[in-house]
């Protein structure tokens, strides 16, 4: 990525939580840039800091990682009074910058950037509970992820499916608008740890929020008669932005002894999970769910997805044919699949081949830095 002018970083990336946090669109951000790195460019990561225990900066895995205070929080958001100016200081000194969506500062940081190329990556629409507070936020969240979309060079949403169904479908309706599946990881064969008898075992991972639509896959399960069945949910539920909804989880599981709650799962317990799953659900009920990476990694190690009829999150299952999707909210329709899915398990090896093909970590930064490398 070659340029005249010095420049203090090949990449900077801005976006409102970054690791050790957890989420679909944390990931996504950290693999690429980690993967960036790896391939020797310098990348810096522009945050808030969501723990006032983290360091405001550090380098994670070789990438330069600077934190701004938060003074508040409304909901799932940060207020933090220095993030804007922060991330517009360090955009103007980098090659080329990648702000993560939806961000309420997003408009005012490209606006701010001047010369720098920006690229965005548009993660999801957000959606937010009823109520004045939070419809104005939603509003003032759009427009300024709007007005970003306006000053950058290459808008990236996740998948061409969701780009169609967003509320800002209009702003990505150009030229400038590059799908670009976000990056997914490939676990090598695994011991299956997880696993407790030979019945249908059936997973989750994820954060235990409202979007997840968790109540939906308990109920549909616990209609399963068979004893050795087991559902086993991974994620955390202890320091999610928000708060979780472990509580409303746990009284759907009442006393079921087949469903565990194992809470958050280290990345070298990955393998072992996905290998003791005969299926991966991801039964998500709002725009706040695009992809699923996890869902992708599963398929990847083998596992049939049991996916949500929404735009993106449904893309997955249909470019690979590697699952089943069913309406959202709707606990029928997953016992029914689940059924299904069991007494008719698909070709591991060959879901897995497909899946590998399609998604890639490679293949996805591969994307990205050809972009960035057009427009530098």
């Amino acid at each position: 990525m070659a340029n005249k002018l010095q420049k203090s970083h090949d990449v900077m990336m801005a976006l409102n939580y970054y690791a050790p946090y957890v989420s679909g669109l944390t990931d996504a951000a950290r693999l690429v840039a980690e993967e960036l790195v790896r391939r020797g460019l310098s990348v810096i990561v522009v945050a808030g800091q969501h723990d006032a225990a983290l360091p405001r900066s550090e380098r994670i895995n070789g990438v330069d990682v600077v934190r701004t205070p938060v003074v508040a929080r409304i909901g799932k958001g940060l207020i933090s009074p220095t993030f804007v100016s922060t991330a517009i200081h360090f955009g103007r000194r980098a090659r080329i910058v990648n702000l993560h969506l939806p961000m309420i500062e997003s408009g005012p940081i490209a606006a701010g950037l001047r010369s720098t190329p920006v690229v965005v990556t548009y993660q999801c629409d957000i959606s937010l509970p009823a109520g004045i507070l939070n419809r104005l936020q939603t509003v003032v969240m759009d427009i300024s992820n709007a007005i970003a979309m306006r000053c950058a060079n290459a808008i990236c949403p996740s998948s061409a499916d969701y780009a169609a169904s967003s509320r800002l479908q209009r702003s990505m309706s150009g030229i400038r608008t590059q799908p670009i599946a976000p990056p997914t990881r490939t676990y090598p064969a695994a011991t299956p740890s997880f696993r407790t008898s030979g019945g249908l075992h059936v997973g989750f991972l994820g954060r235990l929020v409202e979007e997840k639509g968790l109540e939906f896959l308990v109920d549909g399960f616990r209609q399963l008669e068979d004893p050795e069945a087991r559902l086993l949910i991974g994620g955390d539920f202890s320091k999610v932005a928000g708060g979780s909804v472990v509580e409303k989880v746990r009284t759907h599981i009442g006393g079921d002894e087949r469903i565990r709650l194992l809470g958050f799962l280290r990345d070298d317990e990955l393998p072992n999970f996905y290998a003791s799953l005969d299926v991966f659900a991801l039964p998500s009920v709002n725009s706040l769910e695009a992809f699923g990476i996890v869902q992708v990694e599963a398929m990847k190690a083998g596992v049939a997805a049991l996916a949500s009829d929404l735009p993106g999150v449904r893309t997955p299952v249909q470019r690979t044919g590697f699952g089943s999707i069913v309406a959202p909210r709707d606990s029928v329709a997953i016992e029914r699949e689940l059924r299904r899915l069991s007494t008719k398990p698909l070709d591991r090896v060959l879901g897995a081949q497909r899946a590998n093909a399609e998604y890639s970590l490679e293949q996805t930064v591969d994307e990205y830095q050809t972009l960035f490398e057009s427009l530098v």
